[in-house]
């Protein structure tokens, strides 16, 4: 197919241009074969030596048309210069895509050695802009893992090369097709775009000390102000004073809802950080979030699970569309609720709860060495490897051996009444939870790896067709424990956001609660 189009691109060529400007094509077409022979060429001095590999990529975008030069064209040029511009906005360093030489070779060079080298450079920059755009800055091994199941179907996105391709016609085409399209990265390049056009605030520093709470009198509460004002949370003309009063206890709130902190007014640690994250730093926590989406951009599918494990969220989408949406609890700091891709595909109704390993090992033994009642009080059997039940004090606690606890069933079982699973090798799932008070804390990390659902009942008639869900709400009201294999599974993605747009346009800054923010945007400064 591309051999045909050369050909008749070549022909159309011929017919339009006189014969000198032929023989310089043709000179320059040779040149290009040449700067893939293996020999160092002029053109190593503008392009790092793998991109001359053959095969490789560049070459590989060459050979399919026959070496024809392909940014003749001074608009072509002048469009491809615009959009890799546009990639600051996307949070990229342009530095890679050297644009200066590229402005320089905008004219026609004087030679066929020259002009093929000027030829590869835009094609070289046009190539890797797209990459950058469609898999991320970072190579794999510097990203943050994600596991995928094996039985998830492969992806039908289109190749690189065939993006690149179509898109000779209209650059900007190309460009927004690489690009992640999902409203969510749209939506954050914007708010990065806005941001990066302001000029560095550098809003005053608000010492440490007690906490603040509406009411008190503190020397602080002068600085306070002008750090609320400076972020638009409070008029300019604010009256300075030493009484945190109500209007600017509103203004906190206001700063805590958009920063994932628990809106109570009240100015800890975690609130002081928020406050006073400098300018830079916010920025790069929007660079950070960018990369994130390009890497999982082709993760995400119309029907879909997603959790947001730093924003305690989860939605579901039905042909793109969001249907519903909950408040989620997430593994604490030292039990990380992992990243992965897996299909949901069976549901536990009245589940029971086997403690896993490292809960049983760290949380459950100690307890019950303090005092063996304690199995009883939380409704929890002794079982050995094969299920059947032991006597608890016939166990030396010191050393119990292979031993399984499982808590059965009811009220006080810490997955309630529905567990949503998947495979994966980390032992998570989605689950219902009697702790429903921490659902109004921000930010929510309060599991062992899996996550809590708020109102996940809500969320099982989606799962099923109607003819299942009569029968279903009948077992799952009867309170006995049973398993059940949806007959449609559903793509579920758990990835970790630390920036997001809410519906309103605002931007939010959540708490890292992972502390992985600072180490990518390491990685990405040093990825030049």
């Amino acid at each position: 197919m591309y051999k045909k189009h050369a050909a008749c691109l070549g022909l159309l060529v011929g017919l339009l241009l006189p014969v000198s400007l032929l023989a310089n094509q043709q000179a320059t077409q040779d040149a290009l074969r040449e700067a893939f022979s293996g020999h160092a060429t002029a053109c190593t001095a503008a392009l790092p030596a793998v991109a001359l590999q053959a095969p490789g990529l560049l070459h590989e975008f060459y050979a399919q048309r026959q070496f024809v030069p392909l940014w003749q064209d001074a608009g072509r040029r002048l469009d491809l210069l615009h959009e890799l511009q546009q990639l600051a906005d996307d949070g990229l360093d342009l530095t890679p895509y050297q644009l200066s030489l590229l402005q320089a070779q905008l004219q026609r060079q004087a030679d066929s050695q020259a002009e093929a080298c000027a030829e590869l450079l835009a094609s070289h920059s046009y190539l890797l802009a797209l990459q950058h755009l469609y898999q991320g800055r970072l190579p794999l091994e510097q990203r943050e893992s994600l596991w995928r199941a094996e039985s998830l179907p492969a992806s039908t996105r289109p190749s690189l090369l065939s993006i690149a391709w179509q898109g000779l016609d209209k650059v900007a085409n190309a460009f927004a097709a690489a690009r992640p399209s999902q409203s969510h990265y749209l939506q954050l390049r914007r708010a990065y775009a806005s941001l990066r056009q302001q000029s560095p605030a550098e809003w005053p520093l608000i010492e440490a000390g007690r906490l603040l709470k509406p009411g008190m009198h503190d020397p602080r509460i002068p600085i306070l102000i002008q750090r609320l004002q400076a972020d638009g949370y409070l008029p300019a003309d604010t009256p300075s004073a030493t009484l945190y009063s109500e209007s600017v206890a509103s203004a906190v709130r206001q700063f805590q809802q958009l920063h994932g902190l628990q809106d109570d007014a009240i100015i800890g640690a975690d609130t002081l950080a928020a406050l006073n994250q400098p300018f830079a730093a916010r920025l790069e926590q929007l660079r950070a979030n960018l990369e994130r989406w390009r890497w999982l951009s082709a993760e995400m599918e119309p029907d879909l699970l997603l959790v947001d494990i730093a924003g305690g969220l989860l939605s579901y989408y039905q042909g793109g569309q969001l249907q519903w949406q909950g408040r989620t609890q997430v593994g604490r700091a030292v039990r990380q609720t992992p990243q992965l891709k897996s299909r949901v595909n069976r549901l536990t109704l009245n589940p029971t709860w086997t403690v896993p390993p490292t809960i049983l090992r760290e949380d459950k033994l100690p307890e019950i060495r303090r005092d063996i009642e304690f199995l009883a009080r939380n409704d929890l059997q002794v079982l050995d490897q094969q299920g059947n039940l032991l006597e608890p004090y016939f166990i030396d606690w010191q050393r119990p051996g292979p031993i399984i606890l499982r808590q059965a069933a009811g009220p006080r079982n810490p997955l309630g009444k529905l567990a949503i699973r998947f495979p994966n090798p980390f032992s998570v799932y989605l689950h219902d939870t009697p702790s429903q008070r921490l659902f109004e804390k921000s930010p929510r990390a309060f599991s062992s790896g899996c996550v809590r659902v708020e109102g996940i009942l809500q969320l099982l008639p989606l799962l099923l067709d109607e003819a299942e869900r009569a029968p279903l709400a009948a077992r799952l009201d009867s309170g006995k424990t049973s398993q059940y294999n949806l007959r449609q599974p559903v793509t579920i993605l758990m990835a970790y956001w630390t920036a997001a747009v809410d519906e309103q346009g605002r931007l939010i800054l959540r708490k890292d609660i992972y502390a992985r923010d600072a180490q990518l945007s390491a990685r990405l400064r040093q990825a030049h």
